[in-house]
């Protein structure tokens, strides 16, 4: 006897361009894009269909002819961030050193967000500073490494909520050069320590926001600020790999949508500081969210 086992029915994925195709024409009726958000949410909303034109794939063996879509290449764009970032990991890895790498985040505190958003470029530009300086400064003290390391800032201004939250990601060496141009390892254990990072960057970039004449409040200056290290990855191969999730990382990928019905979009996110995966149920026209 054969006994019967039920198949589950294969769901095709939601994707973002499902969303903008949808909901799109409503959205833009009632918000304003800026010259960039326009360009993206056009490029992921043609993507791969009849509006970039297409190719033909043929095989020279037995003839068989394939039409395929183009595809937008918009860096936001869900659909084309894979294949460009394992373009990008195949010719990084070949600037690997043989040493241990650590993973150090640079948050903002949420008071900040406003000066952030209304002064992007600039703002922006001493945020990478500030970074780059309390690691350089604090790595040349011998009383941490007295050298000189390597190190890769990617900026992001989301969170896994979608919501404004400006932080940068660090790959630095596990080590670096001396003056007299010797190499320096680290200790096994990451050589800055965290309070000493937080506080030493939270000084630099109250600094540097004071010189350039932005406004914040005075009580960041108290306040402590979240700087996160990782222990070192375990081999160096695993570094670029890494680090190419987050330099091709786009807000949102299709796998994270659960649903698209009512004029809303519900989504996974994972809530890092009480490390919980959660939903997040928003409208398709004032992007207003509900988590649970």
């Amino acid at each position: 006897m054969f006994s019967v086992l039920p198949i589950k029915c294969c769901r095709r994925m939601i994707e973002v361009q499902d969303v903008f195709n949808q909901h799109g024409a409503t959205f833009l009726e009632n918000h304003t894009l800026s010259p960039v958000q326009g360009k993206a949410f056009r490029a992921i909303e043609s993507c791969r269909t009849a509006a970039l034109g297409a190719h033909v794939n043929a095989c020279d063996k037995c003839g068989f002819e394939k039409i395929s879509y183009n595809s937008c290449r918009n860096r936001h764009c869900p659909k084309c961030q894979t294949l460009t970032k394992e373009q990008w990991v195949e010719k990084q890895n070949q600037y690997l050193l043989n040493t241990a790498y650590f993973h150090v985040v640079f948050t903002l505190p949420e008071a900040l967000n406003t000066v952030m958003l209304q002064n992007q470029e600039e703002a922006y530009k001493l945020f990478f500073k500030a970074v780059s300086e309390t690691l350089l400064e604090l790595c040349a003290d011998k009383k941490y490494l007295g050298a000189t390391p390597g190190i890769t800032a990617v900026l992001h201004t989301w969170g896994q909520n979608l919501m404004y939250h400006p932080h940068i990601h660090c790959i630095v060496t596990g080590g670096g050069l001396t003056k007299e141009n010797t190499w320096q390892s680290s200790r096994k254990k990451f050589f800055l320590p965290v309070k000493v990072l937080s506080r030493k960057f939270r000084g630099q970039f109250l600094s540097f926001l004071k010189q350039a004449g932005l406004p914040f409040d005075s009580s960041l200056h108290r306040s402590e600020w979240v700087v996160y290290c990782k222990p070192p990855f375990k081999n160096a191969s695993k570094v670029i790999d890494y680090l190419g999730r987050y330099t091709h990382r786009v807000a949102i990928s299709n796998h994270r949508i659960l649903a698209l019905k009512d004029g809303k979009v519900t989504f996974s996110w994972r809530d890092y500081r009480h490390n919980k995966k959660k939903t997040m149920t928003i409208t398709t026209y004032d992007m207003k969210g509900v988590s649970n």
